[in-house]
């Protein structure tokens, strides 16, 4: 395994907030809104608190820019992402899918605070399968010690695919077309409910490729790092650079980019969008099946 500088510690600090996690999953959590519907719980609250003490510990100059609100000196050259538990909706729910998130960025001297510097480590832990995805820029990507690389699926009709919906104003998101769309085209699309988590099964080669609306840095500051070090793509829809304010996020194995890039691009144009049958229709067609 490589020699990392900043990923093993952090990689430690989200074992420890994975365990601290796990037992909150099982005793049961008090869930509350932070929005009309973001759901945030004491055990978000606790583990942010416990990474920012770790990480404050091991790295006294490092920034911290956490999801439940740390904000602390943001001017340095290291920046640390931080979801202490992305998922919370399914963890909330008792529905087994969360992780902890620590992206590293390193932001040369002078940087506008609006732009981005290089992504140099990440850490998505999952505690509950005790799967911990390991990345550090030039030093390949990680799962629990072996080596990862994203899949050698070669089209989208083969592929496997993730997405994710947001949790407040559906109604506005475009997102159920372009699912309908890769459903269609693709060997299927599943909706687990962790960014992170997708991300990461990208890199590893369970997934052959993932979209995303209305993400934030924490949400996919490691998984980029670790798709990239694993031998994929994370770009925009139209395959422009992402960067960690991006509102969209397409990762993919590299192989089927073309055809996901190729089916948005389309879609957005009002191009390769499918009528929906009738219940009369559908009938129809299962019985001519002999269904």
């Amino acid at each position: 395994m490589a020699e990392f500088v900043f990923a093993a510690v952090a990689e430690e600090i989200a074992r420890e907030a994975g365990a601290l996690l796990r037992g909150f999953y099982e005793r049961g959590v008090t869930m509350e809104y932070k929005g009309d519907v973001d759901l945030v719980t004491e055990a978000d609250r606790a583990s942010e608190a416990l990474i920012k003490q770790r990480l404050v510990a091991a790295f006294p100059e490092h920034g911290i820019y956490g999801e439940e609100g740390t904000r602390e000196r943001l001017a340095g050259e290291y920046r640390w992402y931080v979801d202490p538990l992305d998922g919370t909706t399914n963890f909330a729910h008792g529905f087994p899918v969360f992780c902890v998130v620590l992206g590293l960025e390193r932001r040369a001297a002078g940087l506008a605070e609006a732009a981005d510097g290089e992504m140099v480590a990440g850490v998505i832990y999952d505690p509950l399968r005790n799967e911990s995805f390991v990345a550090e820029r030039g030093c390949g990507a990680w799962l629990n010690g072996r080596r990862m690389a994203v899949s050698k699926t070669a089209t989208l009709a083969e592929a496997l695919t993730a997405t994710g919906f947001p949790s407040h104003k559906r109604h506005r998101s475009p997102n159920v077309h372009l699912y309908q769309e890769v459903t269609l085209r693709s060997h299927g699309v599943r909706r687990a409910g962790s960014a992170a988590l997708d991300l990461a099964y990208v890199a590893c080669g369970r997934l052959d490729g993932y979209w995303e609306f209305n993400l934030n840095p924490w949400d996919t500051s490691a998984g980029y790092l670790l798709v990239e070090e694993a031998g994929g793509t994370v770009t925009h829809f139209d395959g422009g650079k992402f960067t960690l304010d991006s509102r969209e996020v397409m990762a993919t194995n590299g192989k089927i980019f073309g055809e996901m890039k190729g089916l948005f691009a389309d879609m957005f144009a009002g191009r390769a969008v499918s009528p929906i049958p009738s219940p009369a229709e559908f009938r129809a067609r299962r019985e001519a099946e002999g269904r």
